[in-house]
């Protein structure tokens, strides 16, 4: 009976899910396997357990604290010189990763309807060939963000993430991958030769650092006691590992059927070949509405949370009706289909913005952690020691592999 009521009230977790199971996922897991086999699989075990300790602490702060995390900052922070460089310094990360993550998910959404259609682009007088799917992707988005509501888009979140879960699990069991090697490369950490690049694309395409805005926000819409905190927990921690599983799944097929063939991947029908063994030759229209879908669920959440993030570190009101908070996921979006017209590559978009997400994310995590050990806004649920050690290292290293990835981007590593 227990159980059963669990699964009833599970929810925000899965929007987690959906929000870093989208074009940047599909993508990047499929080029870290091709690319590089089995050997960046504990990149995405780190992750999914950074996840699970950063979107606790998120849940936690918005039903014990009754703030999303943007408030909290603005509540924390007294010292007015410090308190203005840190709102500039979280809304500067905030605009630029999710608006270099708007752009690969609604080039991710068209990359799946130009193998649809055989459409891509357009001539318009006075501006020249423009690609057509980014617009319209983006003029969808809109009107679910204007008429949408959370309840909907948790159903229908729910429906896409059990579906994906299917079609990738399944196709990894049926091609009956080597279970030792696979082991290797989940447990023994390594980073091949040019390797350290995707690995900050592998953690930066799950620990998404807006979903820490968000999920402190959603979970107020369906938990209001402190009781709840328990099937907050159960519902991050099974949606999370869900997560994982497809992406490790994308990892493990991706490397079974590119790794060591040279394979270059430039497109939708390139990524669903390694759906074929499942799909046949349905592989291609199936991957193609899956990044499509993948691409609107997350194009909607990565401007909602920029909203609500903005919203609550300035003080604004947070309504979904609020003029302000329309004005910010209306830039973001906007932003977004701007960069997708242009012609940008949209594999190489897609990457870029998750190494973005996976460099910004120590600063929003810092943050976080000050908030979450604030007696002021948590009383006595603030961090443990053990989860201020946990949260501590996974700064830390993301910090290290950030650096290097510099040091690498100059020639210096």
């Amino acid at each position: 009976m227990k159980i059963a009521k669990k699964l009833k009230s599970i929810g925000p977790g899965i929007l987690v899910t959906a929000a870093f199971i989208g074009p940047g996922t599909i993508t990047t897991c499929t080029l870290s396997g091709a690319g590089f086999g089995y050997a960046l699989l504990w990149g995405l075990l780190f992750s999914v357990i950074a996840t699970i300790v950063l979107q606790e602490m998120s849940a936690r702060l918005g039903i014990i604290g009754k703030l999303g995390l943007g408030q909290a900052l603005r509540m924390h922070l007294q010292q007015p010189i410090t308190k203005i460089l840190s709102i500039i310094l979280v809304l500067s990360a905030i605009f630029i990763g999710n608006a270099a993550y708007e752009t690969g998910n609604i080039l991710g959404a068209a990359l799946g309807m130009e193998e649809i259609t055989g459409l891509s682009t357009v001539y318009l007088l006075g501006l020249g060939t423009i690609k057509i799917w980014g617009p319209i992707i983006g003029l969808l988005a809109f009107f679910l963000l204007i008429f949408g509501s959370y309840k909907y888009l948790e159903r229908a979140l729910i429906t896409l993430v059990l579906l994906m879960s299917i079609s990738f699990i399944s196709t990894m069991i049926i091609i009956g991958p080597e279970l030792i090697p696979i082991l290797k490369g989940i447990f023994i950490p390594s980073i091949p030769g040019g390797g350290v690049l995707m690995l900050i694309g592998l953690i930066g395409t799950t620990v998404v650092p807006y979903n820490l805005f968000l999920h402190s926000s959603i979970v107020q819409e369906k938990w209001k006691n402190r009781a709840d905190l328990k099937f907050a927990r159960f519902d991050l921690i099974l949606a999370v590992l869900l997560g994982g599983m497809i992406s490790m799944s994308i990892v493990i097929t991706s490397a079974v059927a590119f790794y060591g063939t040279g394979a270059e991947i430039k497109g939708a029908s390139d990524l669903a070949s390694q759906l074929t063994p499942l799909l046949g030759d349905w592989a291609g229209i199936f991957m193609s509405i899956g990044l499509f879908a993948a691409g609107i669920s997350s194009a909607i959440t990565a401007p909602l949370a920029a909203a609500y993030a903005t919203s609550g570190i300035l003080g604004w009101k947070i309504d979904l009706k609020s003029f302000r908070f329309k004005a910010v996921w209306m830039i973001i979006l906007f932003i977004g289909v701007i960069f997708s017209a242009t012609g940008i590559n949209p594999i190489n978009a897609i990457v870029f913005a998750q190494i973005t997400n996976g460099i910004l994310l120590p600063v929003i995590a810092i943050y976080l952690l000050i908030i979450m050990n604030s007696t002021k806004i948590l009383n006595n649920h603030t961090n443990k020691l053990f989860q201020n050690v946990l949260g501590a290292i996974i700064v830390l290293i993301m910090i290290a592999l950030g650096a290097k990835s510099i040091l690498f981007a100059f020639g210096l590593f």
